[in-house]
């Protein structure tokens, strides 16, 4: 029988990795996908714009604009480079609220996807426990709003295993009530790159479909089914097993590959591995994995820690970029 490959692509929800695997190691650039990198202080940041359909077929991304930031040094606890981090996302987020015309006065709803009980999966509930929440001031004493701040609304729909209801549903009832100008979706992802994993913050204009990291597809967040523009924000906690092997065996090739009279040394300690695809061995990888009876999902084991500091990092820049009364020296009165 013949093997579908399609099925073995390796899963990643970071657009700059899906960049990277279309590639290849050529430095060519892909028609279609537009790249700015920059880097200061520990923190790199790169902007794609995927800009047409060519664009998005090479990287299998949808048109729209990806941020992403990678910071390694956020292993190290710091709280220095953590505070940092944070005036940087909320530097980039509200370039892509000025993007889609969202303004001062706009009305915000933040969804925090996910499932609490889970803690790789609770990034979401997090950063809504710690976001500044205020339209129940709009609502109730509009009079004594301060100057500064911004009708912003929350929720933390849980996931369909937990409730029964899709979380677009939730977020359906919960637009044609308030009506809010845009949605903020906050969401766990899946990486690639172990490197990654808790490290890097995702921004894209595109919306969010709940449950995409572990291979779920189902109705998502988007303007075209909500009706409201949809801002995605993802960090990467989990990883496949498979992928990491993988990984592991295409490391293994580049150092053999680096000695003396590497090509002789892969092929005898590689044999067949060195001439099959990554696809092909990404399948064989999952073959072996099958009698398990599932691929296995990895997270680091200091999940805990890191993400109560990258749920605040990412709660902090969002309070900082959505209400001008919040900066830098003031943000930490408003997360625990």
């Amino acid at each position: 029988m013949e093997l579908d490959l399609q099925l073995y692509s390796v899963r990643t929800d970071l657009a700059v990795e899906a960049k990277e695997m279309a590639q290849g190691r050529s430095d060519a650039p892909i028609p279609g996908v537009n790249e700015e990198v920059e880097e200061a202080d520990g923190i790199k940041v790169t902007r794609l714009a995927v800009t047409d359909q060519a664009g998005s077929q090479a990287i299998g991304r949808a048109i729209g604009n990806y941020v992403t930031l990678e910071v390694p040094a956020l292993r190290g606890g710091d709280t220095g480079l953590q505070q940092k981090v944070s005036i940087v996302f909320a530097r980039e987020f509200e370039h892509f609220l000025d993007q889609i015309g969202i303004d001062r006065n706009s009305k915000v709803l933040i969804v925090g996807l996910g499932n609490w009980n889970v803690t790789p999966d609770s990034l979401g509930p997090l950063v809504v426990e710690n976001s500044l929440i205020t339209r129940q001031f709009y609502e109730l004493v509009p009079e004594q709003v301060s100057p500064g701040y911004r009708n912003v609304s929350a929720i933390a729909p849980g996931v369909l295993g937990l409730t029964g209801i899709e979380s677009s549903e939730v977020v359906q009832g919960i637009v044609d009530r308030t009506s809010p100008d845009v949605i903020i979706a906050i969401d766990a992802l899946a990486s690639r790159s172990l490197e990654r994993i808790n490290t890097t913050i995702q921004i894209a204009d595109i919306g969010i479909h709940p449950g995409s990291g572990i291979g779920n597809k189902r109705r998502g967040l988007t303007k075209e089914v909500l009706g409201v523009p949809c801002i995605a924000i993802g960090v990467p906690t989990v990883c496949y097993a498979s992928t990491i092997v993988n990984n592991v065996l295409e490391m293994m090739k580049h150092h053999f590959g680096q000695m003396e009279g590497g090509g002789a040394h892969t092929k005898e300690i590689m044999g067949l591995l060195d001439d099959i695809s990554e696809q092909e061995r990404l399948a064989l990888v999952k073959e072996v994995l099958e009698p398990l009876g599932h691929d296995l999902i990895v997270t680091p084991k200091e999940i805990d820690e890191f993400i109560e500091e990258i749920a605040n990092i990412v709660a902090s820049g969002l309070n900082a970029a959505l209400h001008e009364a919040v900066d830098p020296g003031n943000v930490g009165a408003y997360t625990h």
